[in-house]
């Protein structure tokens, strides 16, 4: 009986393989969508002036700006300015922070790629102004 369940098992996969692997008449070539259970997606808004403490994410993360101005910058970087519709992306365990620019609110949307997101010290004042 055991090994019946374990051949309809296979057949059973190897079958909706073969149908995942298919032609999607959308695209030119293959293109197959994969498993999402490790990406999260987030928004959050940020006034003027506001800003994440200094951290890192296990597997990285993209930023994007929906709205408003970001500033951001990666330990021993320069810090860096985007605007709407603009991203960076920051490479796993990274330390970096990121929020709005002195002036103006941000909304962001990140994604992150799995693992955990680690807390280090907030940033300074001076930090966050480049002096």
């Amino acid at each position: 009986m055991t090994r019946i369940t374990l051949l309809v098992g296979l057949g059973l996969l190897l079958v909706g393989s073969s149908y995942a692997m298919q032609d999607d008449p959308h695209f030119t070539g293959k293109s197959v969508v994969m498993d999402g259970k490790d990406l999260s997606v987030a928004r959050r808004s940020f006034d003027a002036g506001a800003r994440s403490a200094w951290h890192y994410h296990d597997n990285g993360q993209l930023l994007m700006v929906e709205d408003g101005r970001m500033r951001t910058q990666k330990k021993g970087g320069g810090i860096k300015e985007l605007g709407k519709g603009e991203s960076d992306y920051t490479g796993p365990k990274v330390v970096h922070w990121h929020g709005a620019v002195p002036a103006q609110s941000l909304t962001q949307i990140n994604v992150g790629f799995g693992g955990e997101t680690r807390w280090l010290e907030k940033v300074t004042d001076a930090e966050y102004t480049g002096k």
